[in-house]
């Protein structure tokens, strides 16, 4: 049914998002669909990494070079004009090609504007957004926004599947007849009032709700979209974008016996409701009755699972933080430079931007075919992430050793193995008793580490202070080096060993207090207290507060919790 549709009317449905992983299924879901559209239609594939003058077209600057005026190419959308674009692994497209998508299906128009052109091509085209993403990977929500149709091909096995109940003859008579199906107010209500009950927040989703419901109506033989075609809405369109369960409204119905008697007396008989209000009634109970025959088992856990991701980072997942590079990384553009300051010259883009002025410059000498100057000069733009380092600071003091110590080193070993996929580094501070020590510089083996936490014993005092001083001199060298700190404490905050090795709580925590002060003002590393205590105490919030970090307690926490939190902090 979603091929159907995406085949009559795509450019008014903006799309289709398939998320189903690479195989039979997919790619015999994807020859039925290029069968109902027709092999004459435009049908282009996008690459995840695509370049601006590829995507959108620009300078044709061998053309131009032999011609001696400025031509211009087609670019991939434009040349998909009344057609459909595919897109491969969408969930991991770049904010610039997402965006430019959606440019696209908003205005009907491709946009130059470069290397000395300014253009307007027609592009009306339909998105086939193949989504592979695991877990919380997805597409960009503005993308998806435009998207009508979403369709889940994961659980299903080729040996379910079963050829399509449409053929070209019934697409093209549905083409034909899709302009005339009109769709009434309440029909159109409906809609909207299913939106809202599955907590839609998006108008624009009920708009396209709308204009799936007339394909529908078409491609059953309709003049008008009845109910069927609003279950049927309801599936292909709503559901895959629900964000709570819908619930019916309860009218509050006082009957006169639980009225005071004389208000019972006086009581009239509540009035019957008009027609209208039976009608939407009706509709709003039959569209959510519908919506929870028609959920998802799992609809619960996966909602819970999407609100956990809307809350992390999008480096979720990844190493360190993005910065610029000149000579590595992933590409990014072009800029204006001088490739004498060690960045990489970008030869096609410099002849790009010399070939508008050479009107202007005159003739080029000897056999020169252009003339360059340093104005023209782009280089080459890199990203890459730096790597990420969390450095544990655990306290081994005599009262730490006997709650949390066995603990904190199952949650290091644990952080440990997610580290060897994710390219991090980790570090360990150990301090008890007089001092502090970097017991594990940044590293990355698992079998060390395993053997630094085995000899780590616990026992002696708290001497707070100095722990914080010593992380405060890794995180520096850390970020010399151009890693990506994360600073954690595990300790129940209540020092009692000053910086000179003296005892006592009062000066102990004087100084844990300047050292925290301190590593707040030079450094900007990311951090997280975690209150090893059995009963959380307010020294180790303040501690929180005085390094401007996160505060956890975890009374009854596991190496898993303690885990589970630390990566957290490490993704936010």
């Amino acid at each position: 049914m979603a091929a159907a549709c995406l085949a009559v009317a795509g450019h008014d449905l903006g799309g289709l998002r398939l998320h189903a992983r690479a195989g039979p299924v997919r790619d015999l879901w994807i020859d039925e669909l290029r069968q109902l559209i027709g092999h004459a239609t435009p049908w282009k594939k996008i690459p995840v990494h695509c370049g601006e003058s590829r995507l959108l077209g620009g300078l044709d600057l061998a053309a131009t070079l032999q011609a001696g005026r400025p031509i211009s190419e087609m670019g991939l959308l434009a040349s998909c004009h009344e057609g459909m674009v595919s897109l491969p692994m969408a969930e991991r497209a770049p904010p610039f090609l997402q965006s430019t998508l959606c440019r696209v299906l908003d205005e009907s128009l491709v946009r130059v504007e470069r290397d000395g052109l300014t253009e307007q091509r027609p592009c009306s085209i339909a998105v086939l957004a193949l989504d592979e993403g695991v877990e919380d990977e997805s597409p960009g929500e503005p993308l998806l926004d435009r998207l009508a149709l979403s369709i889940d091909l994961d659980e299903l096995s080729l040996a379910a599947t079963d050829s399509f109940a449409f053929v070209p003859a019934d697409i093209n008579k549905a083409r034909n007849g899709y302009s005339s199906v009109s769709i009434d107010d309440s029909r159109i209500q409906s809609i909207c009032q299913a939106s809202d009950a599955l907590g839609i927040w998006s108008p624009r989703i009920s708009v396209l709700a709308c204009r799936c419901a007339r394909v529908l109506a078409a491609l059953a033989g309709d003049k008008e979209v009845g109910a069927q075609q609003l279950d049927q809405v309801l599936r292909l369109v709503l559901l895959p974008r629900a964000t709570r369960l819908p619930a019916q409204d309860q009218e509050d119905d006082t009957s006169s016996d639980q009225l005071p008697p004389e208000e019972a007396e006086n009581s009239e008989p509540p009035a019957e409701p008009t027609t209208d209000r039976k009608e939407q009634t009706l509709s709003e109970d039959r569209i959510v009755e519908a919506a929870k025959a028609m959920l998802p088992d799992d609809l619960l856990s996966r909602l819970a699972a999407a609100q956990f991701s809307a809350r992390k980072n999008s480096n979720s997942g990844k190493s360190g933080v993005i910065h610029k590079s000149k000579l590595r990384g992933r590409p990014s553009g072009t800029t204006p430079g001088d490739p004498r300051d060690g960045a990489r010259l970008d030869l096609l883009a410099t002849l790009r931007a010399a070939v508008p002025w050479q009107k202007l410059r005159g003739k080029p000498k000897g056999k020169a075919l252009l003339q360059v100057s340093t104005q023209d000069f782009r280089v080459k733009r890199f990203q890459e992430r730096s790597p990420s380092v969390t450095v544990f600071a655990v306290d081994a003091s005599g009262s730490s050793a006997l709650y949390r110590l066995a603990e904190a080193k199952g949650a290091i070993e644990l952080l440990l193995a997610d580290c060897y996929i994710r390219r991090d580094e980790v570090a360990l501070i150990a301090f008890k008793g007089q001092g502090a020590e970097l017991l594990l510089p940044p590293t990355r083996s698992l079998v060390r580490a395993k053997r630094c936490l085995a000899a780590m014993p616990g026992g002696g005092g708290t001497p707070l202070a100095s722990a914080i001083e010593l992380g405060a001199m890794t995180l520096q060298q850390l970020e010399r080096k151009g890693c990506t700190p994360v600073f954690v404490l595990l300790t129940d905050g209540r020092a009692n060993v000053s910086r000179d090795g003296s005892t006592g709580r009062a000066a102990a925590m004087d100084d844990a207090k300047q050292a925290a002060t301190s590593l707040r003002a030079q450094s900007g590393a990311r951090g997280l207290v975690i209150d090893t205590s059995p009963r959380p105490h307010r020294t180790a919030a303040e501690l929180a507060e005085w390094l401007a970090v996160d505060y956890l307690p975890l009374p009854n926490a596991d190496s898993k919790n303690l885990q589970a939190a630390v990566s957290a902090t490490v993704n936010a």
